[in-house]
């Protein structure tokens, strides 16, 4: 199934208040090549800790300032996810406004891949909603700076394999940190866990908890998603809808869909204890992780626990290695407790503690280092 599925709606943004948001990224390209159709913007938040690295999403915005507010947030968030997690990378994205479905051809990724080369590495691209692996094969065939290719040509092929891997591991962690008295061995048998959004990742997440005993009820908006789950787990529930699901009650809520997952309303309306999934930007408003911390949920952040995709293409660069990306994917574990035991000691919501290990490391590093060149 595409992964569009997991593609959030976008607000249509003036263009004055993106840019007046936020000035802090070190480098925003627009990319057009009328004779292929392509249309795209490549944002390098920081080189701080390295080359930024982050996917390239293809999806029909609704406007130009709509698709520069998502890639202005989007490389932000990799900057933060690549520090938190320790990788000597910096964070980068890319939007290619279209529809994927129809406007994806090769002349358009051979265009974008052209781009791509003539930023000399500062930005290497990767799959993210609307691009999978043979997408990256023929990009690659135009630059040098592409990741997350097919097993094929040597790359590391499906992100989504690690990174449900990597939220299944940050899970964990919030499970024992919330019922501590638990087996850690079970600590998710018996607990009912709602996941929004059942596509690349959300399907591999669902098999996680499936193993682990959990009571798992599943939501998405394509019917071929919820079919095949029916079809590899019968055991598992499907809601009428997100909303009914986040009214009914749970002990872990997963946003692996929609971004902006985590209004006011939904926060009040969570019986939740834990949320911890895949989609990125779950937070729908600064502030809201303050609610979160109030009605007691313990919010493993985003950017920490769905860290596995990233991984797994970094690992890529080195010459691709399942063992050892899987190896580092695992210490997501450890991250998240690290980031939930600082919230505690700071007396502050998970989401600043993730933050804050995140801005210490590239100001500390990256102050030896400055922006990246090749």
């Amino acid at each position: 199934m595409s992964e569009r599925s997991n593609t959030p709606p976008v607000p249509d943004v003036p263009a004055t208040d993106v840019l007046e948001h936020d000035l802090e990224h070190e480098q925003v390209v627009f990319a057009n090549d009328p004779a292929s159709g392509l249309r795209a913007i490549i944002a390098i938040h920081s080189t701080a800790l390295g080359p930024s690295l982050g996917g390239t999403r293809f999806h029909p915005y609704a406007s130009t300032a709509a698709a520069l507010a998502d890639v202005l947030a989007l490389s932000r968030g990799m900057s933060y996810k690549a520090a938190v997690t320790g990788l000597d990378l910096g964070g980068g994205k890319a939007v290619i406004i279209g529809d994927p479905a129809t406007q994806k051809t090769e002349p358009l990724l051979r265009a974008y891949g052209r781009f791509v080369e003539s930023l000399a590495g500062r930005y290497i691209t990767a799959c993210d909603v609307g691009t999978f692996s043979p997408d990256m094969d023929i990009v690659a065939r135009e630059s040098t700076h592409v990741t997350g290719r097919t097993e094929a040509h040597g790359g590391a092929g499906d992100s989504s394999v690690l990174t449900a891997y990597g939220v299944f591991c940050g899970l964990r962690a919030a499970a024992e940190s919330v019922w501590g008295d638990a087996d850690p061995a079970a600590v998710l048998s018996g607990r009912t866990v709602g996941v929004a959004g059942v596509g690349k990742v959300g399907r591999h997440l669902v098999g996680h908890l499936v193993d682990a005993g959990a009571d798992v009820v599943v939501t998405d908006v394509f019917p071929d998603a919820l079919d095949r789950i029916r079809d590899e787990h019968p055991e598992v529930r499907v809601a009428e809808s997100t909303e009914a699901m986040v009214a009914s009650q749970l002990d872990v809520y997963a946003p692996c869909a929609l971004g902006g997952a985590l209004t006011d309303t939904v926060v009040r309306e969570l019986s939740a204890r834990i949320v911890c999934g895949a989609a990125n930007n779950q937070l729908a408003h600064p502030g809201v992780e303050k609610l979160v911390e109030d009605r007691g949920i313990v919010y493993a952040p985003d950017y920490v626990v769905n860290a596995g995709g990233l991984v797994q293409v970094a690992d890529e660069l080195e010459g691709f290695s399942f063992e050892r990306a899987r190896q580092r994917a695992a210490q997501i574990y450890d991250t998240t407790r690290t980031v939930l035991e600082r919230a505690k000691s700071d007396g502050v919501p998970t989401a600043t503690a993730a933050d804050r290990m995140a801005e210490q490391r590239m100001l500390e590093v990256g102050r030896m280092r400055g922006i990246w060149l090749r």
